[in-house]
């Protein structure tokens, strides 16, 4: 999240930010000099992403979510639906979108699609690419515009699993492949479309954000 979202954030705690001018934000925040579109600009993100309500007009405002607990999922314990934050899109191509936490909302998922009985470390990515049509997670293929679980608590794949990798800062989603033999780690698709395995050296800028539980078909079109 944003600096200046998490600042308003913390402000909307302490203030009904409906009776501040956008000034008066900036200032309370301690970014003076920040011009007011930029704050303007945030706080609609937050109205966006459903943390807060803001009324201008009878200058009254609501908060649906305090702090930063999408991070590790929301759970109603007397529901068995997981509210999970969506953070972002992977590309299941080659690597080229940009892996940073771009929070998109929740997704409201029951607990046996992901069969968890609690969603802490769980959370989503949109799927943009065709490179693992062919893989199958609990059955499900991981196609174009699919939404994935991802469980950020397990960052020690096997051979085998399909995981989201970061390389360069950069978000992939690939099958994971330990080479001890030749002393590397391969992502490989599986996919239609003839896609080129990448080969991951141990010097390489590389980690594994999680391991993908779960897939979330995307609705099909009457």
């Amino acid at each position: 999240m944003h600096v200046i979202q998490e600042a308003l954030l913390g402000l909307s705690k302490k203030e009904n930010l409906a009776q501040l001018s956008l000034r008066e934000m900036a200032r309370a925040i301690g970014m003076p000099k920040e011009s007011p579109q930029k704050i303007k600009h945030h706080l609609l993100q937050l109205e966006k992403k459903n943390f807060l309500n803001i009324n201008k007009a009878k200058g009254m405002m609501s908060r649906s979510v305090s702090g930063p607990a999408w991070a590790i999922g929301l759970l109603n314990k007397t529901s068995k639906l997981f509210s999970i934050p969506i953070i972002g899109t992977a590309n299941a191509g080659p690597a080229e979108i940009f892996a940073e936490q771009n929070f998109q909302g929740f997704l409201r998922v029951s607990n046996r699609l992901v069969n968890r009985n609690k969603p802490e470390g769980l959370y989503a990515i949109r799927v943009s690419g065709f490179s693992m049509n062919l893989s199958s997670v609990n059955g499900k293929p991981i196609e174009d515009k699919d939404i994935v679980i991802v469980d950020s608590n397990d960052k020690a794949p096997s051979t085998g699993d399909v995981v989201l990798a970061i390389i360069d800062n950069k978000a992939t989603i690939k099958k994971f492949i330990r080479d001890d033999k030749n002393e590397q780690i391969v992502l490989q698709a599986e996919s239609s479309i003839d896609y080129e395995p990448i080969y991951i050296h141990a010097n390489d800028d590389f980690s594994i954000s999680g391991k993908v539980i779960g897939v979330i078909k995307k609705p099909l079109q009457e």
